[in-house]
C-alpha cells in the first residue's frame, strides 16, 4: 500500500501523508465492471484511482449487480497522477462518473460549489454503522457528504530483533519537550541507534557521521509524524473551530514538538538524515525493511509493502505517546454522489450498497483497507492475522483520541506553501520558531486568495 491511493491525504496536500489504499499504478487504466449478464435499463459509473483496489470493488459491484439487474455498473480508474486534474474539468463538461472517490482535502470545494448529493438527505440514517472519525470528516455545513470507503490510522512498527537487542519495549514509548521528565522515545532511540562500529548513540564514541541502523523515523511527514506529535502536545494542525480552517500550527506547543523532532535528527542522530527523506518519502521505510530502522511509525498503507520485502520479524505497536498521550489522525476516502446524475436513484442504490458491510467485505477480505463499515472491518483483521500480524492498533488508534486530518476547499493550496518552509525545518536550515511561523503566514496567506 503506497502513497497515491485510497487516503492519499498527503499526495492531495503536495504533502508526503499517506495513502489508505494499496499501491497505485501511474498509468490511467479504465474498465466497467462486469453487468452480471443482466439486461441493464440504468447505468451509473463509479471512479476510483487505485488500481489494486479494481478487483474487491468489481467483486462487490457484481454481486450488486446480481441483486439488482436492473442496474449496471461501470468501474472506471483514473490514476492519481491525472485524478484531481481531471475531476473538475469532467464536472464541469458533464463526464464526471456518477459517483466518485474524494479525500478530505479536496471534497469540501465541490461541496461548495453543489456538485455533491448530501448523503444526509438521501441516504439518512438507515444504513450499517460507518467509522465515526471518517463520518465527521466528511461533515460540512452540519450534513454528511460522502460514504466512508477506507481509512487509515498510525501505530508503530517495529522489528523485533533489533528492539529485543536493545532491551526497548516499543509498546511503552512516550515523548516529552526537550527530553524532559517522561521521555523514554529518545533513551529508547538511543540504544537503537547503532554506527558502523557497533556502539550505540548512548554510548561514548559514537560516530554520528557513520550510523548503520537509525532508531526512529523523525521527518516532514505530516500524516505519520508532525500532525500526531503536535496534537500530542496540545497544538493543532489546523483551527478546529467549524467557521475556521486556518493553520495554527506555530503555537509554543507546535514548535516544541517539531523542535523535538528535528532534536532527534541534528542533535542526537537517531533518525534518518533530512537530506534523505525530504526528497523520498519512503527513504525511511526502505530503510526499516533492509533492517537499517528500528521504530518506523506509519500507517496501515505499509503493511503490504513491509510484508513483502521486510526478511525478518517484525510487529506492530501502539503510536508513540506524547504529554497528552496517544493522539492519532484518522483519514479516509468517501465515494460522493455526482449532483448532476442523470440517474439519481440507482446512483444512490448503488451510494448505499457501497456503504454497506456486504458492499464492503471484499475490501476487506482480499486486505484492500480498513472499511468504513464498522461490522466489516473484522475481515481485514482477519485477512493479516492468517499472515501474523495483529492490526488492532490501528482500530484502537481510530477508536481512541484523533486530530482531524487536514480540511478545507483550499488546504491543498495553503499546503503546497508550508510544505517546502517545513522541509527546510527538518533540514536544520531554517529556525523551527521563525519557520514555523513563516510557514502558517504563507499557508494561510495562500487559502485566503
Amino acid at each position: 500500500m503506497k502513497r497515491p491511493a485510497a487516503l492519499a491525504l498527503a499526495a492531495a496536500l503536495g504533502l508526503s501523508l499517506a495513502a489508505c489504499s494499496p499501491a497505485s499504478e501511474d498509468k490511467p487504466a479504465e474498465s466497467g465492471a462486469s453487468d452480471g449478464g443482466s439486461a441493464a435499463t440504468d447505468t451509473v459509473t463509479f471512479r476510483i484511482w487505485d488500481e489494486s483496489a479494481k478487483p474487491a470493488y468489481e467483486e462487490s459491484l457484481d454481486a450488486f449487480m446480481a441483486e439488482n439487474p436492473d442496474i449496471k455498473v461501470e468501474l472506471e480508474v483514473v490514476a492519481w497522477n491525472d485524478y484531481w486534474e481531471r475531476l473538475p474539468r469532467d464536472l464541469s463538461s458533464g463526464d464526471m462518473a456518477d459517483i466518485f472517490w474524494v479525500n478530505t482535502s479536496n471534497f469540501g470545494i465541490y461541496v461548495d460549489n453543489g456538485n455533491l448529493l448530501s448523503v444526509s438527505d438521501e441516504i439518512g440514517d438507515d444504513h450499517d454503522e460507518w467509522q465515526e472519525s471518517i463520518t465527521d470528516l466528511y461533515t460540512r455545513d452540519g450534513k454528511l457528504w460522502g460514504v466512508p470507503q477506507l481509512w487509515d490510522s498510525i501505530a508503530l512498527f517495529y522489528n523485533k530483533d533489533l528492539v529485543e537487542e536493545a532491551g526497548v519495549d516499543p509498546a511503552d514509548l512516550t515523548w516529552a519537550p526537550g527530553g524532559g521528565d517522561g521521555d523514554t522515545l529518545l533513551p529508547a532511540a538511543k540504544k537503537l541507534t547503532v554506527d558502523s562500529a557497533g556502539k550505540s548513540a548512548d554510548e561514548d564514541g559514537f560516530n554520528p557521521d557513520d550510523i548503520s541502523t537509525f532508531g526512529f523515523n523523525a521527518q516532514a511527514d505530516l500524516q505519520a509524524i508532525y500532525i500526531d506529535f503536535l496534537a500530542e502536545n496540545g497544538a493543532s494542525y489546523q483551527d478546529t473551530s467549524e467557521d475556521s480552517d486556518d493553520f495554527v500550527f506555530a503555537s509554543d506547543e507546535g514548535v516544541e514538538a517539531f523542535q523535538y523532532l528535528v532534536d532527534l535528527i541534528h542533535t542526537h542522530h537517531v533518525a534518518p538524515p533530512a537530506a534523505e527523506t525530504n526528497l523520498d518519502g519512503d527513504y525511511s521505510e526502505k530503510l526499516f525493511t533492509r533492517g537499517e530502522l528500528a521504530l518506523f511509525q506509519s500507517g496501515p498503507y505499509k503493511l503490504s509493502s513491509i510484508n513483502d520485502n521486510a526478511d525478518f520479524e517484525w510487529g506492530l505497536a501502539p503510536m508513540v505517546a506524547g504529554p497528552e498521550g496517544r493522539v492519532s489522525v484518522v483519514h479516509g476516502v468517501a465515494a460522493v454522489g455526482n449532483a448532476g446524475t442523470q440517474n439519481k436513484d440507482a446512483t444512490v442504490k448503488v451510494m448505499t450498497w457501497l456503504g454497506s458491510a456486504e458492499g464492503q467485505k471484499p475490501l476487506a477480505e482480499n486486505g484492500v483497507a480498513f472499511p468504513g463499515v464498522v461490522d466489516a472491518q473484522q475481515s481485514f483483521v482477519d485477512f493479516w492475522q492468517d499472515k501474523g500480524v495483529d492490526v488492532q492498533v490501528f482500530i484502537d488508534a481510530a477508536d481512541g483520541a484523533t486530530t482531524p486530518a487536514p480540511r478545507g476547499p483550499y488546504v491543498g493550496a495553503g499546503a503546497g506553501e508550508i510544505d517546502p518552509i517545513l522541509k527546510d525545518i527538518f533540514l536544520g536550515a531554517t529556525d523551527v520558531e521563525e519557520g514555523l511561523k513563516q510557514a502558517q503566514e504563507a499557508g494561510n496567506a495562500a487559502m485566503d486568495q
